[in-house]
């Protein structure tokens, strides 16, 4: 049995893997260990996973997670899984390496991610050979999530957008200066809140100047992250729920470029399952 995970902040997907059959789906809450504490992650595996396995046991555990960038906090997931596991063949790995081989399978090509975050690679069908640092929102994130927000409410606050567009945000999203500046600068995750405006610029996607800026966003991403690679006749592929709920306007902006579009999935698991039955 092989046991997968693939885990952000909020939530984790787990599938168990018989041969190539899939024996159990589940969801628990998300471990970041860049984030919490060993202890805290070992109280959601007990609490969370362990029970819904049933006793089941697998033989290897492939680990895919936010935070699991560095060997201090790998060695902390590792750990906390040892701990509840009896395997001691746990392999983990960064949610970038997870949406390259989720969307590459065993092919060469430009892996992206497009969520409340953004960030890319360059994918040699084995591992990441080369990776432009996302930065965050302050100083990159482009065509983020977090990145849309801030430019929804840059362009209206400084009465960029026409005022029934403007008029129209405030109103549903009871917002004024004050109370987005509060959220953004003194309370935490600023960048999910901003991420949680994108739902506006969905509904409103029709609208010329939503939609100029979302493809000026995607072009931005373009030209500062998948073309920095220096590899334009490889696909270039997308994981995430921006890239899905945005994948026209992203479109438009690689044909605009003359890139070309490869995969868009919504989650990696699928694509995680398939890579690791094959």
């Amino acid at each position: 049995m092989i046991l997968i995970s693939d885990s952000g902040s909020t939530k984790t997907d787990w599938v168990l893997l018989e041969g190539d059959e899939v024996v159990l789906r589940v969801k628990t809450l998300g471990l970041n260990p860049t984030q919490q504490k060993y202890e805290d992650i070992v109280d959601v595996l007990s609490k969370e996973l362990m029970p819904l396995l049933d006793g089941k046991e697998p033989e290897k555990i492939f680990f895919y997670g936010a935070g699991c960038a560095y060997e201090e906090a790998n060695s902390r997931m590792r750990r906390a899984l040892e701990t509840l596991f009896a395997t001691r063949d746990i392999e983990i790995n960064s949610d970038l390496l997870a949406a390259a081989r989720a969307l590459c399978g065993h092919e060469e090509g430009i892996a992206c991610i497009l969520g409340t975050g953004s960030n890319s690679c360059y994918y040699n069908g084995v591992e990441i050979v080369d990776n432009i640092p996302p930065l965050g929102f302050i100083l990159g994130d482009e065509g983020s999530g977090a990145t849309l927000g801030r430019q929804l409410v840059n362009g209206c606050l400084k009465r960029q957008f026409s005022q029934d567009i403007c008029t129209k945000f405030f109103k549903q999203y009871n917002l004024d200066v004050a109370t987005i500046l509060e959220k953004v600068y003194r309370e935490p995750m600023p960048g999910r809140f901003l991420a949680s405006l994108a739902p506006f610029l969905l509904e409103n996607r029709k609208n010329p100047e939503i939609h100029n800026m979302l493809v000026k966003s995607f072009v931005a991403f373009f030209q500062h992250n998948s073309m920095a690679y220096r590899k334009s006749w490889l696909p270039i592929h997308f994981v995430g729920g921006i890239a899905t709920a945005f994948q026209d306007e992203v479109k438009m902006a690689a044909e605009s470029l003359g890139l070309s579009i490869g995969n868009i999935l919504e989650s990696p698991m699928n694509g995680l399952v398939e890579f690791h039955t094959l």
